[in-house]
Protein backbone atom coordinates (compact mmCIF):
# COMPACT_ATOMS: atom_id res chain seq x y z
CA UNK A 1 0.00 0.00 0.00
CA UNK A 2 1.23 3.30 -0.85
CA UNK A 3 0.31 6.05 1.32
CA UNK A 4 2.44 9.74 1.45
CA UNK A 5 1.41 11.23 4.50
CA UNK A 6 2.58 14.30 2.94
CA UNK A 7 -0.46 14.95 1.03
CA UNK A 8 -2.56 15.33 2.86
CA UNK A 9 -4.04 18.61 5.03
CA UNK A 10 -7.58 17.57 5.95
CA UNK A 11 -8.25 21.03 6.86
CA UNK A 12 -7.57 22.72 3.35
CA UNK A 13 -10.85 22.18 1.83
CA UNK A 14 -9.97 23.90 -1.36
CA UNK A 15 -7.27 20.81 -1.37
CA UNK A 16 -9.55 18.23 -0.11
CA UNK A 17 -12.01 19.53 -3.50
CA UNK A 18 -9.88 18.35 -5.99
CA UNK A 19 -8.98 14.99 -4.20
CA UNK A 20 -10.92 11.80 -5.20
CA UNK A 21 -10.85 7.99 -4.98
CA UNK A 22 -11.28 5.83 -7.84
CA UNK A 23 -12.41 1.49 -6.71
CA UNK A 24 -11.39 -0.45 -8.49
CA UNK A 25 -8.80 1.34 -10.69
CA UNK A 26 -7.42 -1.68 -12.74
CA UNK A 27 -10.83 -2.21 -15.30
CA UNK A 28 -11.67 -1.14 -18.19
CA UNK A 29 -13.77 1.86 -16.47
CA UNK A 30 -11.57 2.43 -13.71
CA UNK A 31 -8.69 2.92 -15.26
CA UNK A 32 -10.45 5.24 -17.62
CA UNK A 33 -12.17 7.31 -14.76
CA UNK A 34 -8.94 7.85 -13.22
CA UNK A 35 -7.10 9.09 -16.54
CA UNK A 36 -9.66 11.60 -16.96
CA UNK A 37 -10.10 12.60 -13.83
CA UNK A 38 -5.89 13.68 -14.30
CA UNK A 39 -6.70 15.02 -17.49
CA UNK A 40 -9.40 17.65 -15.34
CA UNK A 41 -6.57 18.48 -12.36
CA UNK A 42 -7.83 16.32 -9.50
CA UNK A 43 -5.27 14.26 -7.22
CA UNK A 44 -6.35 10.31 -8.06
CA UNK A 45 -5.94 8.09 -5.04
CA UNK A 46 -6.33 5.04 -7.32
CA UNK A 47 -7.18 2.06 -5.61
CA UNK A 48 -6.43 -1.60 -6.19
CA UNK A 49 -7.70 -5.05 -4.86
CA UNK A 50 -4.97 -7.19 -7.33
CA UNK A 51 -1.21 -6.37 -6.34
CA UNK A 52 0.07 -7.05 -9.54
CA UNK A 53 -2.67 -4.93 -11.16
CA UNK A 54 -1.49 -2.18 -9.43
CA UNK A 55 2.37 -2.61 -10.07
CA UNK A 56 1.35 -2.90 -13.90
CA UNK A 57 -0.65 0.15 -13.78
CA UNK A 58 1.85 1.97 -12.14
CA UNK A 59 4.53 1.17 -14.55
CA UNK A 60 2.14 1.71 -17.67
CA UNK A 61 1.45 5.35 -16.08
CA UNK A 62 4.39 6.75 -14.30
CA UNK A 63 2.95 6.44 -10.70
CA UNK A 64 5.03 8.27 -8.28
CA UNK A 65 7.25 10.09 -11.61
CA UNK A 66 8.47 13.39 -11.36
CA UNK A 67 5.98 14.84 -14.05
CA UNK A 68 2.85 17.04 -12.95
CA UNK A 69 0.05 14.10 -13.98
CA UNK A 70 2.50 11.45 -12.12
CA UNK A 71 2.69 13.31 -9.21
CA UNK A 72 -1.18 13.78 -8.50
CA UNK A 73 -1.43 10.21 -8.96
CA UNK A 74 -1.53 7.94 -5.90
CA UNK A 75 -1.77 4.36 -6.18
CA UNK A 76 -3.30 1.77 -2.86
CA UNK A 77 -3.83 -1.62 -2.71
CA UNK A 78 -7.70 -1.65 -1.18
CA UNK A 79 -9.20 -4.59 -1.13
CA UNK A 80 -13.02 -4.32 -0.90
CA UNK A 81 -13.96 -6.90 1.86
CA UNK A 82 -10.65 -5.34 4.05
CA UNK A 83 -12.54 -2.67 5.54
CA UNK A 84 -8.98 -1.06 6.47
CA UNK A 85 -7.50 -1.07 3.84
CA UNK A 86 -10.57 0.72 2.31
CA UNK A 87 -10.17 3.67 4.82
CA UNK A 88 -6.47 4.25 4.10
CA UNK A 89 -7.40 4.71 0.41
CA UNK A 90 -10.23 7.27 1.19
CA UNK A 91 -8.11 9.28 3.53
CA UNK A 92 -8.71 13.29 2.68
CA UNK A 93 -10.96 12.35 -0.65
CA UNK A 94 -14.15 14.09 -1.30
CA UNK A 95 -15.15 11.95 -3.87
CA UNK A 96 -15.41 8.36 -4.64
CA UNK A 97 -16.32 6.63 -7.78
CA UNK A 98 -16.72 2.70 -7.13
CA UNK A 99 -17.28 0.17 -9.23
CA UNK A 100 -16.98 -3.53 -8.25
CA UNK A 101 -14.12 -5.93 -10.36
CA UNK A 102 -14.52 -9.80 -9.98
CA UNK A 103 -11.57 -10.81 -8.23
CA UNK A 104 -9.01 -12.09 -10.29
CA UNK A 105 -8.99 -15.75 -8.27
CA UNK A 106 -12.83 -15.94 -8.98
CA UNK A 107 -13.57 -13.90 -12.39
CA UNK A 108 -17.28 -15.76 -13.01
CA UNK A 109 -20.41 -14.57 -11.84
CA UNK A 110 -22.45 -17.40 -9.57
CA UNK A 111 -24.94 -17.52 -7.04
CA UNK A 112 -22.22 -16.73 -4.67
CA UNK A 113 -20.50 -13.67 -6.06
CA UNK A 114 -23.50 -11.65 -4.97
CA UNK A 115 -22.45 -12.57 -1.47
CA UNK A 116 -19.17 -11.05 -2.15
CA UNK A 117 -20.44 -7.82 -4.07
CA UNK A 118 -22.90 -6.75 -1.19
CA UNK A 119 -20.10 -7.50 1.45
CA UNK A 120 -18.05 -4.76 -0.51
CA UNK A 121 -20.76 -2.63 -1.32
CA UNK A 122 -21.57 -2.56 2.74
CA UNK A 123 -17.57 -2.05 3.56
CA UNK A 124 -17.14 0.47 1.02
CA UNK A 125 -20.12 2.23 1.80
CA UNK A 126 -19.06 2.41 5.98
CA UNK A 127 -15.94 3.47 4.57
CA UNK A 128 -17.41 6.28 3.03
CA UNK A 129 -19.21 7.17 6.40
CA UNK A 130 -16.34 7.26 8.46
CA UNK A 131 -14.55 9.52 6.06
CA UNK A 132 -15.33 13.15 6.99
CA UNK A 133 -14.13 14.79 3.93
CA UNK A 134 -15.84 12.92 1.22
CA UNK A 135 -18.87 14.22 0.39
CA UNK A 136 -20.08 12.39 -2.76
CA UNK A 137 -19.84 8.98 -4.19
CA UNK A 138 -21.06 7.93 -7.32
CA UNK A 139 -21.71 4.10 -7.36
CA UNK A 140 -21.63 1.96 -10.85
CA UNK A 141 -24.05 -0.39 -10.92
CA UNK A 142 -26.00 -1.98 -14.18
CA UNK A 143 -28.90 -1.78 -15.73
CA UNK A 144 -29.28 -5.38 -15.35
CA UNK A 145 -30.56 -4.33 -11.48
CA UNK A 146 -33.11 -2.74 -13.65
CA UNK A 147 -34.31 -4.62 -16.27
CA UNK A 148 -35.24 -8.03 -15.33
CA UNK A 149 -38.32 -8.91 -14.31
CA UNK A 150 -40.39 -5.60 -14.07
CA UNK A 151 -43.90 -4.20 -14.44
CA UNK A 152 -45.13 -2.28 -17.24
CA UNK A 153 -46.05 0.95 -15.50
CA UNK A 154 -48.81 1.99 -17.71
CA UNK A 155 -50.71 -1.09 -15.45
CA UNK A 156 -50.09 0.88 -12.40
CA UNK A 157 -49.57 4.57 -12.79
CA UNK A 158 -51.99 7.13 -13.37
CA UNK A 159 -53.32 7.67 -16.91
CA UNK A 160 -51.51 11.00 -17.26
CA UNK A 161 -48.13 9.46 -16.48
CA UNK A 162 -48.71 5.62 -18.10
CA UNK A 163 -45.67 4.60 -19.93
CA UNK A 164 -44.71 1.15 -20.75
CA UNK A 165 -40.95 1.53 -20.81
CA UNK A 166 -38.20 0.90 -18.11
CA UNK A 167 -36.22 3.13 -16.59
CA UNK A 168 -34.25 3.84 -13.54
CA UNK A 169 -37.47 4.16 -10.84
CA UNK A 170 -37.33 0.23 -11.45
CA UNK A 171 -35.46 -2.82 -9.45
CA UNK A 172 -35.16 -6.07 -11.12
CA UNK A 173 -36.44 -8.67 -9.66
CA UNK A 174 -34.15 -10.47 -6.93
CA UNK A 175 -36.52 -13.91 -6.87
CA UNK A 176 -36.67 -13.91 -11.24
CA UNK A 177 -33.10 -13.52 -11.51
CA UNK A 178 -32.72 -16.69 -9.20
CA UNK A 179 -35.41 -18.29 -10.67
CA UNK A 180 -33.64 -18.12 -14.07
CA UNK A 181 -29.92 -17.74 -12.88
CA UNK A 182 -29.39 -14.30 -13.86
CA UNK A 183 -26.51 -14.32 -11.48
CA UNK A 184 -25.06 -10.87 -12.45
CA UNK A 185 -28.37 -8.83 -12.00
CA UNK A 186 -28.61 -10.67 -9.09
CA UNK A 187 -25.36 -9.58 -7.74
CA UNK A 188 -25.68 -5.97 -9.04
CA UNK A 189 -29.02 -5.89 -7.80
CA UNK A 190 -27.93 -7.01 -3.86
CA UNK A 191 -24.92 -5.18 -4.13
CA UNK A 192 -26.97 -1.60 -4.80
CA UNK A 193 -29.65 -2.11 -2.77
CA UNK A 194 -27.26 -2.51 0.37
CA UNK A 195 -25.26 0.57 -0.71
CA UNK A 196 -28.81 2.63 -1.08
CA UNK A 197 -29.88 1.05 2.39
CA UNK A 198 -26.60 1.79 3.96
CA UNK A 199 -26.15 5.53 2.03
CA UNK A 200 -29.49 6.29 3.63
CA UNK A 201 -28.89 5.38 6.86
CA UNK A 202 -25.37 6.69 7.37
CA UNK A 203 -26.29 9.85 5.05
CA UNK A 204 -23.67 9.57 2.64
CA UNK A 205 -24.47 11.63 -0.48
CA UNK A 206 -24.74 8.96 -3.49
CA UNK A 207 -25.71 8.43 -7.06
CA UNK A 208 -25.48 5.64 -8.93
CA UNK A 209 -24.97 4.62 -12.51
CA UNK A 210 -26.51 1.77 -14.16
CA UNK A 211 -24.72 1.39 -17.05
CA UNK A 212 -25.79 -1.19 -20.08
CA UNK A 213 -23.00 -3.38 -22.09
CA UNK A 214 -20.10 -1.79 -21.85
CA UNK A 215 -18.41 -1.65 -25.09
CA UNK A 216 -14.81 -2.43 -25.32
CA UNK A 217 -12.04 -4.33 -26.72
CA UNK A 218 -11.46 -7.29 -24.66
CA UNK A 219 -15.62 -7.77 -25.00
CA UNK A 220 -16.45 -11.08 -25.93
CA UNK A 221 -19.26 -13.73 -25.31
CA UNK A 222 -17.93 -14.99 -22.13
CA UNK A 223 -19.57 -11.36 -20.27
CA UNK A 224 -21.95 -12.11 -17.93
CA UNK A 225 -23.87 -9.59 -18.61
CA UNK A 226 -25.25 -10.85 -22.05
CA UNK A 227 -26.71 -13.80 -20.07
CA UNK A 228 -30.39 -13.52 -21.05
CA UNK A 229 -29.24 -11.25 -24.02
CA UNK A 230 -31.65 -12.89 -26.66
CA UNK A 231 -34.36 -11.63 -23.95
CA UNK A 232 -33.50 -8.74 -23.49
CA UNK A 233 -33.12 -7.56 -27.41
CA UNK A 234 -36.72 -9.40 -27.95
CA UNK A 235 -38.07 -7.39 -25.23
CA UNK A 236 -36.55 -4.08 -26.41
CA UNK A 237 -34.48 -3.57 -23.14
CA UNK A 238 -30.79 -4.95 -24.70
CA UNK A 239 -28.50 -1.76 -24.37
CA UNK A 240 -24.79 -0.87 -24.27
CA UNK A 241 -22.67 2.14 -23.87
CA UNK A 242 -19.12 3.16 -25.27
CA UNK A 243 -16.47 3.69 -22.55
CA UNK A 244 -16.04 7.15 -23.26
CA UNK A 245 -19.92 7.45 -23.18
CA UNK A 246 -19.94 6.19 -19.58
CA UNK A 247 -17.06 8.15 -18.01
CA UNK A 248 -18.64 11.25 -19.24
CA UNK A 249 -21.86 10.48 -17.10
CA UNK A 250 -19.10 9.64 -14.25
CA UNK A 251 -17.75 13.07 -14.55
CA UNK A 252 -20.79 14.61 -15.18
CA UNK A 253 -22.91 13.29 -12.00
CA UNK A 254 -20.42 14.04 -9.62
CA UNK A 255 -19.53 17.53 -11.13
CA UNK A 256 -23.27 18.33 -11.31
CA UNK A 257 -24.69 19.40 -7.88
CA UNK A 258 -27.75 18.75 -8.69
CA UNK A 259 -27.29 15.24 -9.50
CA UNK A 260 -29.50 12.36 -7.42
CA UNK A 261 -30.68 9.00 -7.38
CA UNK A 262 -30.28 6.70 -9.94
CA UNK A 263 -29.51 7.43 -13.51
CA UNK A 264 -29.71 4.61 -16.58
CA UNK A 265 -26.86 5.35 -19.06
CA UNK A 266 -26.90 4.11 -22.89
CA UNK A 267 -26.24 5.25 -25.95
CA UNK A 268 -26.72 2.43 -27.84
CA UNK A 269 -29.95 0.40 -28.19
CA UNK A 270 -29.88 -2.84 -29.81
CA UNK A 271 -33.29 -3.67 -31.05
CA UNK A 272 -32.74 -4.29 -35.04
CA UNK A 273 -31.58 -7.85 -36.95
CA UNK A 274 -28.57 -5.39 -37.95
CA UNK A 275 -27.59 -4.12 -34.32
CA UNK A 276 -27.54 -7.59 -33.29
CA UNK A 277 -25.11 -8.91 -36.21
CA UNK A 278 -23.19 -5.65 -35.71
CA UNK A 279 -22.86 -7.11 -31.96
CA UNK A 280 -22.46 -10.38 -32.90
CA UNK A 281 -18.96 -9.60 -34.82
CA UNK A 282 -17.70 -8.05 -31.92
CA UNK A 283 -18.09 -11.13 -29.23
CA UNK A 284 -17.70 -13.74 -31.79
CA UNK A 285 -13.99 -15.30 -33.55
CA UNK A 286 -14.01 -13.86 -36.49
CA UNK A 287 -14.31 -17.32 -38.60
CA UNK A 288 -17.63 -17.33 -36.63
CA UNK A 289 -18.35 -14.09 -36.62
CA UNK A 290 -18.22 -14.20 -40.62
CA UNK A 291 -20.97 -16.32 -40.37
CA UNK A 292 -23.81 -14.21 -38.73
CA UNK A 293 -23.65 -12.05 -42.27
CA UNK A 294 -26.29 -13.82 -43.57
CA UNK A 295 -28.74 -13.14 -40.74
CA UNK A 296 -29.94 -9.70 -41.73
CA UNK A 297 -33.41 -8.76 -42.18
CA UNK A 298 -35.27 -5.77 -40.76
CA UNK A 299 -36.64 -7.27 -37.65
CA UNK A 300 -37.15 -4.09 -35.64
CA UNK A 301 -38.54 -4.69 -31.64
CA UNK A 302 -40.13 -1.99 -29.97
CA UNK A 303 -37.47 0.09 -27.42
CA UNK A 304 -39.00 -0.60 -23.89
CA UNK A 305 -36.12 1.67 -21.96
CA UNK A 306 -35.41 5.06 -21.62
CA UNK A 307 -32.40 7.63 -20.23
CA UNK A 308 -33.97 10.57 -20.48
CA UNK A 309 -33.13 11.45 -16.33
CA UNK A 310 -29.41 11.42 -17.67
CA UNK A 311 -30.04 12.98 -20.68
CA UNK A 312 -31.65 15.94 -19.00
CA UNK A 313 -28.75 15.87 -17.10
CA UNK A 314 -25.67 15.78 -19.65
CA UNK A 315 -27.56 18.55 -22.00
CA UNK A 316 -24.84 21.35 -20.53
CA UNK A 317 -21.91 18.80 -20.24
CA UNK A 318 -19.34 18.74 -22.88
CA UNK A 319 -19.26 14.61 -23.27
CA UNK A 320 -17.76 15.00 -27.03
CA UNK A 321 -20.46 12.22 -27.65
CA UNK A 322 -24.04 12.73 -28.81
CA UNK A 323 -26.63 12.12 -26.32
CA UNK A 324 -29.47 10.23 -27.50
CA UNK A 325 -32.85 10.80 -26.30
CA UNK A 326 -34.88 8.09 -25.64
Amino acid sequence: MTIAADFYDEQDSVFCSKRVCVMDAAGQLGSAIVLRLLLRGYIVHAAFQNHDEMQCFKRKYGCGNDDSKSKKLICFHADPLDYHSIVDAFKGCCGLFYSFETPSDYPTYDELMGEMEVRAAHNVMEACAQTDTLNKVVFTSSATAVLWGTRKRDQHDSPVASHSYVDERDWTDINFCKKYKLWHGLSKTQAEKAAWALAMDREVNMVSINGGLLIHPDLNIREPYLKGAAEMYEDGVFVAVDLKFLVDAHMCVFEDVSSYGRYLCFNRVINTTKDATTLANMLLPPSVSSETQSLEDDTVYEQRISNKKLNKLMLGFDTGLEVQVN
